[in-house]
């Protein structure tokens, strides 16, 4: 049984930037914040094999903790699984299977797809931008994007998740989920029934949902869907672990949020509605962020249908 005491306190590993948050289970967490590239939360799990890792993040510092907590556990990263391609979630692939070079890399097949269409589309407006940006501090940035995109078939996984079942990795015993055409093409999301911890990647994510490669109605039949596993405890993608009520929250604003964006109401209401909808998840030093990153989305969510159409596939 997970104490929440425990995840209250997010006892801290010695030395290291990482907290535990179920026994035998471990956050790394990613930073987002204005103004530069966010990196993805990583979970760690202990298993028989070695440590499981979900998400690698963009940034070398991100995935060097990760190492450096495989080498303050002494034990090798067995198992890789990618929630979705975005970079903030694979990026440290590369490095990681450098480190470990027996890990094995578990994700969808929508990479694939991504590197062909938007990676390679965000690839020529990175190469635009470094071109006329006069700040050396900003073209290395730009430039580091270009390398991970470049970095290629390392992103991709060694296995791929086809289908949603109960799977083996390094000695646990997990279940696994895949749904398609969410927030990407192909979101896998992880569940231990020993500690009730669900790992939902990109399907929950704070401080606003991330819509920039996503299919709306999908996204939320996804929420839906996750809503019926039993979880306790929800590690997002970005953002604070929250519990069942925490998530029954954010579905709640998910779905009026969806609903105000179909409708004729002026976009504040619907940025306004948002943050009152998930005021208990978003801290209040955190609120001018979300505003700024809900005034775009609303925005998206109305913009260009033809393009939401194509990322549901239709």
């Amino acid at each position: 049984m997970i104490s929440f005491a425990l995840i209250a306190l997010a006892a801290l590993v010695p030395s290291l930037d990482a907290s535990q948050v179920a026994p035998g289970v471990f956050l790394v967490r990613g930073v987002f914040s204005p103004g530069s590239q966010p990196d993805g939360n990583t979970v760690v799990f202990r298993a028989p094999g070695g440590l499981i890792v979900i998400d690698t993040g963009r940034h070398p510092e991100h995935t060097r903790r990760i190492v450096e907590f495989a080498i303050c556990e002494g034990r090798p990263v067995a198992a890789i699984v990618n929630t979705h391609w975005h970079l903030d979630h694979v990026g440290g692939n590369g490095l990681l299977r450098g480190r470990f070079p027996g890990a094995r890399v578990f994700a969808s097949d929508a990479i694939r797809e991504a590197r062909t269409g938007f990676l390679a589309s965000y690839r020529r407006q990175l190469e635009e931008m470094v071109k006329t940006t006069p700040d050396a501090a900003r073209r290395d940035a730009l430039r580091a994007e270009l390398g991970l995109i470049d970095r290629g078939a390392t992103l991709e996984p060694d296995e791929v998740i086809a289908r949603p079942g109960r799977r083996t990795l390094a000695g646990l015993v997990v279940e696994v989920g895949l749904e398609t055409r969410a927030v990407t093409a192909g979101d896998v999301w992880l569940f231990d029934p020993r500690t009730k911890v669900l790992v939902a990647g990109d399907l929950v994510t704070l401080p606003a949902p991330l819509l920039d490669t996503a299919c709306p109605a999908r996204w939320s039949e996804s929420l839906e869907r996750l809503s019926r596993v039993g979880f306790k405890l929800l590690v997002p993608g970005h953002g604070e672990p929250m519990t069942r009520a925490g998530f029954e929250t954010y579905r709640a604003g998910f779905t009026h949020l969806l609903a105000c964006g179909a409708s004729d109401q002026p976009a504040e209401n619907c940025t306004s509605g948002w943050l009152r909808d998930v005021s208990t998840l978003v801290p209040e030093k955190a609120q001018p962020f979300a505003r700024s990153l809900m005034d775009h989305y609303v925005g998206l969510l109305r913009s260009d249908p033809a393009k939401i159409a194509r990322l549901c596939g239709e």
